[in-house]
Formats: structure tokens, sequence, C-alpha cells
């Protein structure tokens, strides 16, 4: 089997906001939408984000532990950056950090059990044997 993609719960309300997040600020490109899902990649990779609509109503209290996450020379910059667009079109941004080289932004009305994550490329520096 071959890795393929993951699949993240998005609130319903606020689904077209993250896609839109993920297309015109991170380079995402749309893959495939359906009704209650789309599928994105972002140009050079090889793995498939899916986001799907969610009508929850709980959040999970343990969704730091549960991230999409990128790499970024200024990590905690380019979260603030996004929670900035994200607040001008209404919704509550939350930037923090789990080290001083590993940041989080949550969308706590839009993000059902995950956080966006961005840290160092040298945390992702690891040797992998075929």
């Amino acid at each position: 089997m071959r890795f393929n993609h993951t699949a993240h719960r998005v609130a319903a309300r606020h689904f077209e906001a993250v896609v839109e997040m993920f297309v015109d600020q991170l380079a995402f490109v749309i893959l495939r939408r359906t009704d209650r899902s789309i599928w994105l990649r972002q140009p050079g990779g090889n793995i498939d984000l899916q986001f799907s609509r969610s009508e929850t109503a709980h959040r999970d209290a343990d969704k730091l532990r549960s991230q999409v996450s990128f790499l970024s020379d200024t990590p905690e910059a380019a979260l603030r950056a996004l929670a900035t667009w994200a607040q001008a079109r209404g919704l509550d941004a939350h930037v923090g950090a789990y080290s001083d080289r590993e940041f989080y932004l949550d969308l706590p009305e839009a993000f059902v059990d995950w956080v966006l994550e961005a840290m160092r490329p040298e945390l992702a520096d690891y040797p992998v044997k075929a």
C-alpha cells in the first residue's frame, strides 16, 4: 500500500473559508469536490488533504495533538499572517506554541478535531532508509 491522503473535519458553516485559506494563502489546488468533501494538494507534494464538512458541535479537547503540519523558516510569523487573514473574515483565530520552533493556529469554530501546525524545517530532517 502507498499513503494517499489524510482527512480532517471542518465545521460546515466555515468550510468554504477554510478551503479559501488553503487555496489562496497556502497555494493548494482543488483536485476533486463532492457535496460533503474536497481533496486538495499543494503543488510539488504527493500527499492529498481531504476536508469533510462536519455538523458536530463537539470540539475535541485534545485537538492540539492532531495537526495538519507545514514547514517554515518563520513558523510563528507564517501562522500569525494566516490568523490575521482568518480574523478579517470573521473567524476567531488563536496562535499558540508547542516550543520555540513549533507553533499552531486554531480556528476553534472551524477546525473540529485538528489545528494547523508550522515548524522549523530542521525538526523534519529525518534519516529515512528506502
